[in-house]
């Protein structure tokens, strides 16, 4: 069941964008494989870097359940699966090049998370690749670690 709902716009300035625990120390730029590129997708201890496919400000959802939501998934393109723990108790969610401190953040029961991560209408990109309908949404719930997964891939056009 949905506790909590917040709704974002984040610049994904280098097509992505974070959930880190505020205790969490790291920088993702040099992590990037070919294979986290095409999952849209990077997990490192106490971070969730969800990838984008447009570097400008992108419309985010994160959801807090009491469980694993059970919702039909089927409108969206592309849905990872992950976990991440969160130690302080606070999430940052920011753009990669946000100043830290002034980012948002989420307060939550410390522990471990898991998480689905949405991608949806990926394929309403302009021609340059800067305008579009994308939107993500994060849905988390308190539950055991899983290792990073792609539960449905997006078929490029």
């Amino acid at each position: 069941m949905l506790k909590e709902k917040y709704e974002f716009e984040i610049f994904a300035d280098y097509r992505q964008f974070y959930l880190q625990d505020e205790n969490a120390d790291f920088d993702s730029s040099e992590n990037w494989t070919e294979q986290s590129t095409k999952d849209l997708l990077l997990v490192t201890p106490g971070t969730i870097t969800v990838g984008t496919v447009r570097p400008m400000d992108v419309p985010v959802t994160i959801e807090i359940h009491d469980s694993e939501p059970t919702d039909d998934f089927a409108l969206w393109e592309h849905i990872n699966e992950c976990s991440m723990n969160i130690s302080s108790g606070k999430i940052v969610v920011a753009g990669c090049t946000e100043y830290f401190p002034d980012a948002a953040r989420i307060s939550v029961e410390a522990g471990n998370y898991r998480a689905k991560i949405l991608y949806g209408d990926l394929d309403t990109l302009s021609e340059d690749g800067l305008d579009g309908d994308d939107k993500y949404k994060v849905i988390l719930w308190r539950g055991e670690a899983v290792k990073p997964k792609v539960l449905k891939r997006r078929i490029e056009k």
